[in-house]
């Protein structure tokens, strides 16, 4: 039977009591995690957010009615314990805070039971995700999750200091919004009033925030809901957050120094690392030609060197074939494989394949001195030696080359090396390294569309010396845009954005827009420039993906409350589920569910 609390407060959270209380009576209230009976004692560890702390019951303290009482408690009861606090009279526990005191209970009273969990509620446990997941409010009450979930409590609030102490205001934009066809798949809400059609949920509040600083509020910044309707992964949901900012009469240098004081704040705040600050730059080119990605991981080496120019003129057709066709050959020199097995090397030839790339060639400098080439034949020696320098390779190394088109080079260097850096564990969680990447390129090329898409977003800026090339080169034109990057992740990025009717005008005629078709997607917008546009710029982040990473988890999920599956489906709630036909008829929609293949 449930006890009231009436006429109890809580004096303390578990672990804030010390040995500075040591004599004094105390209140606390949590989760019983477990019971021991000793016969003429009980000990009990209490948990709340906290922590934990020990609670001992003895008849002579708590009476014989009280000492029953204790005797029925059971994992995840819900308790209010009033007691004194004392030396641990028992060894002390050195990985608990409060392992040198325990609370000497007078009085217990019982708010809840509770049935036996599916799973112990421990840090250390192996349970399915999908049974943490269908109970996570179970789930929630284990130490890791609770930490992470204080962890961003504890960066939101460092934001939100910082930024107003840099001139910020926090400004709400709408949910339900109008769908724009570029981006990602919205999720669709049916106007009831509007029969037939439908808001969208934002995938950012980028068209609003550019919308404020036409209205003159200079420097915003909210802690935005967005909405992509996109298959998941590890670090994507249907619903996340945005820390998102926009800025009014600022360049690129403006945006980058603000954020770093911010990135140096909520990292210094909430898990104590310290940032060396200028955080360093590189050009998306320069990105690409070492490291293979416009996200590079900078906690290791083995960057990609373009052997091109050594490798022209042997009689590798696999070589010759590619630089004829405009591509390039490069190579990365994963130190200390030398003696790699050769089912090894074929898995990676195979994991070659994955990202395009027709195979891949291979040096391996042996140990034993002896170095095997899957190409030596078609090498003269000195041919061999000056490709070998040019790798910087020794007795150990294994070196691995691709020849193709730019793009397939760098997708399949650049992922060999991030797993190669994984399989021989290069790197550590705890070894925060930030990268900032600019000029992007303005465009790129869609097959599928035929047609010349944003990289970022219509609204971006190009650089400025690269405008003559909107009409002869597009492919040619860098943006004003910049990604940060931390271990390998994307975790924000952002651009100056365009301000002049002419270059936006221009832009979309670039990515295959009429006047008119651009008027109707995003006519608002150009309205409002027409009565006084400031120059502005700004950037957004991935709060969970950051979350994730100083949190050293592997997926957002496990920084997120209430996160859904890969299906977008949350297994606690059941949703998405049906409605019922009077909300269908209210909204003027029918259901037409394509018949099930048998």
């Amino acid at each position: 039977m449930a006890e009231s609390m009436k006429g109890l407060k809580r004096s303390h959270r578990c672990t804030e009591v010390s040995n500075a209380l040591i004599g004094q009576q105390v209140t606390l209230m949590g989760w019983v995690q477990k019971r021991r009976n000793l016969g003429s004692l009980i000990f009990v560890d209490l948990r709340d957010r906290s922590g934990l702390i020990q609670l001992i019951f003895d008849e002579d303290t708590i009476g014989t009615d009280g000492f029953a009482k204790a005797g029925k408690l059971r994992s995840e009861f819900v308790i209010a314990a009033v007691g004194t606090v004392e030396k641990r009279s028992g060894a002390v526990n050195e990985n608990l805070k409060t392992g040198d005191i325990e609370i000497k209970v007078s009085e217990l009273r019982i708010l809840s039971e509770a049935l036996t969990p599916p799973f112990p509620i421990d840090a250390d446990i192996s349970v399915k995700e999908d049974l943490r997941l269908k109970y996570r409010y179970l789930d929630l009450r284990r130490p890791n999750l609770q930490k992470n979930l204080m962890l961003r409590s504890k960066v939101a609030t460092s934001i939100r200091s910082c930024l107003t102490e840099e001139g910020f205001l926090e400004i709400e934009t709408p949910i339900l919004t109008k769908s724009t066809p570029e981006g990602a798949r919205d999720y669709l809400v049916p106007s009831r009033v509007h029969p037939g059609t439908f808001y969208a949920l934002p995938q950012s509040p980028q068209i609003f925030k550019q919308l404020l600083m036409c209205s003159g509020y200079d420097r915003y910044f909210q802690i935005a809901k967005c909405f992509r309707d996109e298959d998941l992964r590890a670090d994507r949901q249907p619903e996340f957050t945005q820390i998102d900012m926009e800025l009014s009469f600022v360049d690129v240098d403006d945006v980058i120094e603000v954020n770093e004081k911010l990135l140096h704040r909520m990292f210094k705040d909430a898990i104590d690392f310290e940032i060396p600050l200028p955080i360093p730059r590189m050009t998306w080119q320069e990105a690409m030609d070492r490291f293979g990605s416009d996200k590079p991981d900078i906690r290791f080496g083995m960057e990609l060197v373009n052997v091109t120019d050594v490798v022209k003129d042997c009689e590798f057709v696999v070589f010759q074939n590619a630089i004829a066709a405009g591509g390039t050959v490069r190579g990365i020199n994963v130190k200390g494989q030398g003696d790699m097995p050769r089912k090894k090397i074929d898995a990676l030839v195979n994991r070659a394949k994955e990202f395009g790339a027709k195979g891949l060639a291979y040096v391996q400098m042996k140990s034993d001195g002896s170095v095997k080439a899957s190409f030596s034949k078609f090498m003269k020696e000195e041919e061999m030696d000056a490709l070998v320098k040019a790798m910087d390779g020794e007795t150990g190394d294994l070196l691995l080359f691709a020849a193709d088109k730019n793009k397939v080079v760098w997708d399949v260097l650049g992922n060999l090396r991030l797993d190669m850096a994984k399989t021989l564990e290069l790197t550590r969680k705890d070894d925060y390294r930030f990268v900032w990447i600019t000029e992007f390129p303005l465009l790129e090329w869609s097959e599928e569309e035929n047609r010349y898409t944003a990289m970022h977003h219509p609204f971006t800026m190009p650089m400025e010396e690269d405008l003559p090339y909107l009409d002869t080169d597009p492919g040619r034109v860098r943006a004003k845009a910049y990604d940060i990057v931390l271990n390998g992740t994307e975790i924000g990025g952002g651009s100056v954005r365009i301000f002049q009717d002419d270059v936006q005008e221009k832009m979309f005629e670039c990515l295959g827009f009429t006047k008119e078709q651009a008027y109707e997607r995003f006519g608002f917008l150009m309205n409002a420039f027409k009565y006084g546009v400031p120059p502005h710029a700004g950037l957004a982040y991935g709060f969970d993906r950051l979350i994730m990473l100083m949190a050293q988890e592997d997926s957002i999920r496990d920084v997120i409350a209430f996160p859904k599956v890969k299906d977008a489906s949350c297994l606690m709630s059941d949703a998405p589920g049906e409605v019922d036909q009077q909300q269908l008829t209210d909204l003027c929609l029918a259901v037409d569910l394509p018949e099930e293949k048998e």
